[in-house]
C-alpha cells in the first residue's frame, strides 16, 4: 500500500478506536429533539425582544467548602444547597416545555448526576436534548482570571467539558463562555475560550468608569481581539457585558432569598399588582435597551445559589411573560421570552451589526472611585504558591502515568491515580479559591484537597519510576525543602536523588538539601563527581522551621536532567566537623559569576547595581521592603477598607521596613549568597549560582506585626535608572505580555482616584520594565500584584495582613494564622531577575518562567541502588526546539494519549524564536510508538475540523489575515507564535 494510504488507514483506525472517548452520538441527529441554537424560542421582528435567562451562580467554595455548599451544610454561614437547586430546577422544567435554565459549574453537576437514578438521568438527558436545560461555560468551575495560570485553566475546562461530552453528546457542549463573577477579565482567557470553540463570552463585572462610557456609546457588546500573535479571527471572541452584574433587575427577584413581592394576579384581591409589575418591567426594559445596540436585550433572572425552590421563580416568570406580552395587543413593542445566553447570542449574530474592537484587557476592576479590586492579586500568597507547585506536580504525574504505562496506576507501591489531584486542581482554579478571597476554613479545605491529590499521585510517580528504573526501592518525597526539611537527607549517610524533568528540553537546576554532615561526595548517573558544597542553614530558615527539622547545614550542588526524563545522583557522607564554606558578616562589595555582577552599598547592605558581563549592560538597582498602611475604612474620602479583594492604602507613600540590612555572606564554588535581615519579620537571600544568567531573590516575610493595630500590605520594590516613561509590562495568565501605563486605560479617559491601587495589575509569572537599551525582567513563583508607580521602578506585593473586612461578602478579615504560626503566617518565595537587551530578553525569560512553573521533581531513595538500576532516561527522542513547549502529556483512555504542543513566543519578541516551528509527532517519543493522530480543539471536546464558530464584524478596518500554514504531512505539525495545538494520539509503549 502507498505511504499516503497507510496514513489514511492509520487515521481511520484511530478514529474508530477513540470515537467513544470523544462521544458524538450520531443517533442524536436522528431524533426530533433539538438543542443548542435550534432549540431557541422564536423572537419577533420590529420589537424589543427581552431574553430572560434563569440561572444560579454556585461558587465552588467561598463562604463554605465545596462539600458544605453541595449538601447544604453550615447554613448558619450561608443558606445554600446545590443538590436541592438541581432537584428543584429539573422538577420545574418538566412542568412546562417553554421554560429554560442554564447551569455552569460541572464540579457540582457531576456530583449530583452520579447520585441520580437511571430514570432521572433519562429525564435530564431529554431536557438537555430539547435545549430546556443548557450548559454554559462547562468547566469544572468558573475560574479566576487574574491569578490562574493558563495551563491549569485549560486542564479544568477540559475536565468539565469532557464529562459533558461523554454524558450528553453534542447537546451537552456549551456554545457560550460565562464568567459572571470574576473580578476583572484577562485577555488570555478570551483567547483560550476562542480556541475552545466558544461563539461568545458574557461577564458581569467591569470597571464603573468603563461601563459608564460603554453605556453611552452602546459598546457593552464588543469584539475582543485576544491575541496580538494569533491571526484573526482565531483568537477573536464576541464579548457581552451583562446589564445587572448577574442579578435580576431591581424589583424582579422571586427567589426564596429575596424580598420582592410576587405577581398577584387575582383581580379580586385588594393588592392585585399585575399592572404595576408590567409597567415597571417595561420601563426597565426600555431603559436597558438605551445602552445596547440591537433589538435584543438580556436579563439574568437569578443570582448566588438561587432556585433552591424553583417553583417561586418559574411561577412568577411564567406570569411575567404572559402579562407583558399581552400588552402587545394594545400596541406594546416589547416581547419577553425564556432564553439562554446562546439563544441571545444567536440573535445578535443574525443582526449582522459591526462591533467595537478591543485589544487590551479588563484589569484593574473598580466598582467605585476608591474601591479597586487589586488586593486579591496577592491575597493568601502561601495558597497561591501551593496551587502553582501542585500544578507542576500534576503535570509530572500525568507524564509519568503515560511513560510508565499500566504499571503506573497499579504497581509495586499500590493503586494510585492522577484524577484526585486533577479534580483538586480544577476546584482550586475557582474565582474564590486561588484568588485568596474565601474564608479561612475554605482555604484550608482547598489546601487539604491538593495535599490528598498529591498523595495519590505519589503512588503513580513511584510506580512509574519503578517501571522505568527497574528498582522497587521505596521513594521518599520531601515536600518542605523550601524550609530545609527532609528527614532522609538529614539522617542518612548514603542516599540517591532522582531528578525528573517535566520539560521537553534539558534543564540545569540548583539543589539544596538539609544535612547534618559537613562534607559529602555527589556523583551523577555516569559516576562522575559533581562539585558540591556544604553551608550553614540561615537564621531565617531556622526561625520558620519551628522544630520541624533538625539539619544544621545545607548541601548544594547542581543537577542536570534530560528532556521529559530523569537523572539520578548518589550522595555519600564523607565527614563531620565545622562547615567548610567561607562565611563573613561584613557587607560584600559585590558577588559575581561569568554572566552577572551584583554590587552592594557598603553602608546600607542593600543592592546598588546589576551588571550583565556577557552583554556589557549595567544599571543602578536598589531593592528594599516596604509596607502600605491598609485603610481601616475611616478615611475622610471613603469608608472603604482594604480586604481580601480590595487594596486601599491610607497613603501613597509606603513605610520602609528598614533602611539598612544586616548581612552575612556565603561564598562557595557552586553559589554565592548574601543573607540580608531587615527586621525580625522580613529577610532575604540574594543568591547567584555559578552557571546562572539570573539573580535570585529569596524573600521571607512574616509574621507581619499587628500589635500597633495597623493592617499591613508588604511589597518589595526595585528602583533602577531605566527610563521606563511610566510604562511596564505584565503577562496574562502566564502567556502573552501586555503593556501597562501609569494612570491610563486604553479604552477610556481614566479619572484616577487611587494612585497606588489603581495602578496595580496581576503578575502571573513575569513583569518587566525597559527602555531602548535595557530590560529588567522579574519572574515570579506565584501570582502576585504589582505596578510601576515611579519611572524605572517595579514593585510587587508579597504578603498582606489585614484587620478589617472589605465588605464584599467574605465577612472576615484577611488575617492568616496557623497551628505552626499562631502569631501570623510566614511566607517564603523567590523572584528571579534578568538583565537583557529588549530585543533578546524573551529568549531568557520565556524558558526561565517555564522552569519555574514546571520545576524538576526530586525523589529520594536510601542506601545503595541495585547495580541494574537505570539511572538516566528521556521520554523524548530529542529535545524540542526552544520555541516549543510540551504543555500536556496525559493518558486519555487505555489506547490514546492527549498531547498539547505550544509555541511559547509572541510574534514580535524574539528574532531567533518568533518563527514557525515544525515537529514530527512520530519521532517525538522514545518509548511510545505513535500509530495514529487526530487534532482537537484546545479543550479537547471537538474535532478541530468540525469546530465552527460565528463570524463577527468589527468597526475597525481589518488587516489582511495571514494564510494558515499547511502541515508538511500528517505526522509533521507546524506551530506559529503563541499557537497551541491539541492532538489525540494512538500510542503504544515500545
Amino acid at each position: 500500500m502507498a505511504a499516503g494510504g497507510c496514513r489514511l488507514l492509520s487515521l481511520l483506525l484511530l478514529l474508530c478506536e477513540i470515537c467513544l472517548s470523544l462521544p458524538v452520538d450520531r443517533k442524536e441527529n436522528l431524533r426530533e429533539d433539538k438543542c443548542g441554537y435550534q432549540s431557541c424560542h422564536a423572537t419577533k421582528a420590529s420589537m424589543l425582544n427581552v431574553h430572560l435567562v434563569p440561572h444560579t451562580h454556585d461558587d465552588v467554595g467561598w463562604l463554605k467548602t465545596v462539600d458544605q455548599y453541595f449538601y447544604g451544610d453550615r447554613n448558619d454561614i450561608q443558606h445554600a444547597g446545590v443538590q436541592y437547586i438541581l432537584d428543584s430546577v429539573v422538577e420545574e422544567l418538566r412542568k412546562n416545555p417553554n421554560r429554560r435554565f442554564i447551569y455552569v459549574e460541572t464540579a457540582f453537576f457531576y456530583r449530583w448526576w452520579r447520585r441520580q437514578s437511571s430514570d432521572m438521568q433519562r429525564t435530564v438527558k431529554q431536557l438537555v436534548n430539547q435545549g430546556r436545560l443548557e450548559f454554559v461555560n462547562g468547566g469544572w468551575c468558573m475560574s479566576d482570571e487574574a491569578t490562574t495560570h493558563y495551563s491549569a485553566v485549560v486542564d479544568q475546562m477540559t475536565m468539565g467539558l469532557r464529562f459533558l461530552n461523554q454524558t450528553f453528546g453534542p447537546c451537552g457542549r456549551p456554545r457560550v463562555a460565562w464568567h459572571i463573577d470574576p473580578f476583572g477579565h484577562a485577555r488570555e482567557h478570551a483567547s483560550m475560550f476562542a480556541q475552545m470553540g466558544y461563539d461568545g463570552f458574557f461577564f458581569g463585572r467591569v470597571d464603573y468608569q468603563d461601563r459608564t462610557r460603554r453605556m453611552r456609546a452602546k459598546e457593552q457588546e464588543l469584539l475582543w481581539r485576544a491575541s496580538d500573535s494569533i491571526s484573526p479571527p482565531l483568537a477573536d471572541l464576541f464579548t457581552g457585558i451583562l446589564p445587572n452584574g448577574y442579578n435580576p433587575p431591581e424589583g424582579f427577584c422571586w427567589d426564596q432569598s429575596c424580598d420582592d413581592p410576587p405577581i398577584k394576579d387575582d383581580p379580586d384581591l385588594e393588592d392585585y399588582n399585575v399592572n404595576d409589575v408590567v409597567e415597571r418591567f417595561l420601563n426597565v426594559a426600555k431603559n436597558q435597551s438605551l445602552a445596547y445596540k440591537s433589538d435584543h436585550i438580556i436579563m439574568t433572572m437569578g443570582s448566588d445559589f438561587q432556585y433552591e425552590n424553583a417553583n417561586l421563580w418559574y411561577k412568577n416568570l411564567d406570569k411575567l411573560i404572559r402579562y407583558v406580552n399581552a400588552r402587545q395587543s394594545d400596541g406594546s413593542r416589547v416581547n419577553v421570552l425564556y432564553s439562554t445566553p446562546s439563544c441571545y447570542l444567536q440573535e445578535l449574530h443574525r443582526a449582522n451589526l459591526s462591533w467595537a474592537l478591543k485589544t487590551d484587557d479588563f484589569f484593574p476592576y473598580a466598582d467605585d472611585a476608591h474601591d479597586f479590586w487589586t488586593g486579591y492579586f496577592s491575597s493568601r500568597p502561601a495558597l497561591k504558591r501551593y496551587e502553582r507547585l501542585s500544578n507542576s506536580n500534576l503535570q509530572t504525574c500525568n507524564q509519568l502515568e503515560v511513560l510508565g504505562g499500566q504499571a503506573s496506576t497499579s504497581g509495586p507501591f499500590g493503586q494510585g491515580d492522577s484524577l484526585t489531584l486533577k479534580r483538586a486542581m480544577a476546584v482550586a482554579q475557582h474565582h474564590d479559591a486561588v484568588s485568596g478571597t474565601e474564608k479561612q476554613h475554605v482555604a484550608n479545605d482547598y489546601a487539604r484537597r491538593l495535599a490528598n491529590g498529591w498523595q495519590r499521585c505519589q503512588v503513580v510517580v513511584s510506580n512509574s519510576l519503578a517501571a522505568l528504573t527497574g528498582s522497587t526501592a521505596e521513594r521518599v518525597y520531601c515536600n518542605s525543602l523550601n524550609i530545609s526539611v527532609c528527614p532522609i537527607t538529614e539522617s542518612s549517610k548514603k542516599f540517591s536523588v532522582n531528578v525528573f524533568n517535566p520539560l521537553a528540553r534539558p534543564v540545569s537546576w540548583p539543589v539544596r538539601l538539609p544535612v547534618n554532615g559537613t562534607r559529602y561526595a555527589v556523583a551523577d548517573a555516569n559516576g562522575k563527581a559533581v562539585d558540591c558544597e556544604v553551608i550553614p542553614i540561615s537564621g531565617s530558615t531556622r526561625d520558620v522551621r519551628r522544630n520541624r527539622g533538625f539539619a544544621v547545614n545545607e548541601l548544594l550542588f547542581r543537577v542536570r536532567a534530560p528532556p521529559l526524563g530523569f537523572s539520578t545522583y548518589s550522595v555519600s557522607l564523607l565527614q563531620d566537623g565545622p562547615p567548610l564554606a567561607s562565611t563573613s558578616y561584613h557587607v560584600p562589595k559585590s558577588i559575581w559569576n561569568k554572566y552577572l555582577r551584583v554590587t552592594f552599598d557598603p553602608t546600607t547592605g542593600l543592592l546598588s547595581r546589576l551588571d550583565n558581563l556577557e552583554t556589557k549592560q549595567s544599571i543602578s538597582l536598589t531593592q528594599n521592603f516596604y509596607w502600605y498602611n491598609a485603610s481601616d475604612g475611616n478615611n475622610a474620602n471613603s469608608k472603604q477598607p482594604s480586604g481580601a479583594y480590595i487594596f486601599r492604602p491610607n497613603s501613597s507613600t509606603p513605610f520602609v521596613i528598614s533602611k539598612t540590612a544586616k548581612t552575612e555572606t556565603i561564598q562557595t564554588s557552586v553559589m554565592q549568597e548574601v543573607r540580608q535581615r531587615f527586621s525580625p519579620w522580613a529577610s532575604q537571600v540574594v543568591r547567584l549560582h555559578t552557571d546562572s544568567r539570573v539573580l535570585e531573590l529569596e524573600w521571607t516575610v512574616g509574621p507581619i506585626p499587628i500589635d500597633d493595630d495597623l493592617g499591613k500590605e508588604v511589597i518589595t520594590r526595585l528602583d533602577t535608572d531605566i527610563k521606563s516613561s511610566g510604562i511596564f509590562f505584565t503577562d496574562s495568565n502566564g502567556r502573552e505580555v501586555l503593556q501597562r501605563k501609569k494612570d491610563f486605560r486604553p479604552t477610556w479617559n481614566l479619572k484616577q482616584s487611587e494612585p497606588i491601587a489603581g495602578n496595580y495589575y496581576p503578575i502571573n509569572s513575569r513583569a518587566f520594565i525597559k527602555d531602548d537599551k535595557d530590560q529588567l525582567t522579574v519572574v515570579t513563583d506565584r501570582s502576585q500584584g504589582g505596578g510601576s508607580i515611579q519611572n524605572g521602578s517595579l514593585e510587587i506585593m508579597l504578603h498582606r495582613r489585614l484587620l478589617y473586612d472589605d465588605v464584599r461578602g467574605v465577612a472576615e478579615p484577611l488575617n492568616e494564622t496557623s497551628d505552626v504560626f499562631p502569631e501570623g503566617l510566614v511566607v517564603r518565595g523567590r523572584l528571579l531577575l534578568s538583565l537583557s537587551h529588549p530585543a533578546s530578553a524573551a529568549d531568557v525569560h520565556r524558558p526561565l518562567a517555564e522552569e519555574v512553573v514546571l520545576q524538576p521533581l526530586l525523589t529520594f531513595t536510601e542506601g545503595h541502588l541495585h547495580p541494574n538500576t537505570r539511572l538516566e532516561f528521556s521520554g523524548l527522542q530529542a529535545a524540542l526546539p526552544p520555541a516549543v513547549h510540551l504543555l500536556t502529556l496525559s493518558q486519555w483512555d487505555d489506547k490514546s494519549v492527549l498531547l498539547r504542543l505550544e509555541h511559547q513566543f509572541q510574534s514580535w519578541e524574539s528574532k531567533a524564536n518568533s518563527q514557525p516551528v515544525t515537529v514530527n509527532l512520530q519521532k517525538l517519543f522514545s518509548t511510545l510508538e505513535v500509530t495514529g493522530v487526530s487534532e482537537l480543539n484546545l479543550s479537547a471536546n471537538q474535532w478541530k475540523e468540525e469546530m465552527k464558530r460565528f463570524d463577527w464584524r468589527s468597526q475597525t478596518v481589518e488587516k489582511q489575515m495571514k494564510k494558515s500554514l499547511e502541515d508538511p504531512s500528517m505526522w509533521e505539525v507546524t506551530l506559529r507564535p503563541m499557537e497551541i495545538r491539541t492532538f489525540l494520539l494512538r500510542a503504544n509503549l515500545r
